[in-house]
């Protein structure tokens, strides 16, 4: 993998600190978007058992982790958006995520594992630039394009 000088890590809780799930879960959504390093188990910590992996989305390098005892949870303080080309790409990131997540509203959810994700239309600045833009973000919660057209 190339060398980033500052690399995300993201800290999640999993059974047993095992992390191949989590790296699974993101494989699936993101395919060929998506590679990972070799899981790299670190033992026995305050957390329990804990397991790292570098991974690529988007060919950006991500450090994750996990342990067997939660320790500081994934909250609002850090998330992803991610410009999406059309509603199809916004119903395949959104469904994926919100299947066993939650939703939020504005293109907001959050994934199974914590992690916030805004699902947006890369021309997301056009679309505010229309009348009544922010009275039609506000009622939704996924991003339906059309109704900007409304």
């Amino acid at each position: 993998m190339k060398t980033n000088k500052i690399i995300p890590c993201l800290w999640f809780n999993a059974d047993g600190g095992t992390i191949s799930k989590i790296v699974a879960y993101y494989k699936t959504i993101f395919g060929n978007e998506f590679s990972e390093g070799a899981i790299i188990p670190l033992g026995e910590t305050p957390g329990g058992h804990t397991e790292m992996c570098e991974v690529q989305i988007f060919g950006q390098k991500y450090s994750l982790m996990s342990t067997a005892t939660a320790h500081h949870p994934l909250n609002d303080a850090i998330s992803f958006a991610i410009n999406c080309a059309d509603q199809n790409e916004i119903d395949k990131y959104w469904n994926y995520f919100t299947r066993e997540g939650e939703e939020s509203q504005c293109g907001w959810c959050i994934d199974k594992y914590g992690l916030r994700w805004q699902i947006i239309p890369a021309d997301m600045e056009e679309l505010m630039n229309r009348p009544n833009a922010f009275e039609v973000m506000m009622k939704q919660r996924k991003i339906i394009i059309e109704e900007y057209f409304n």
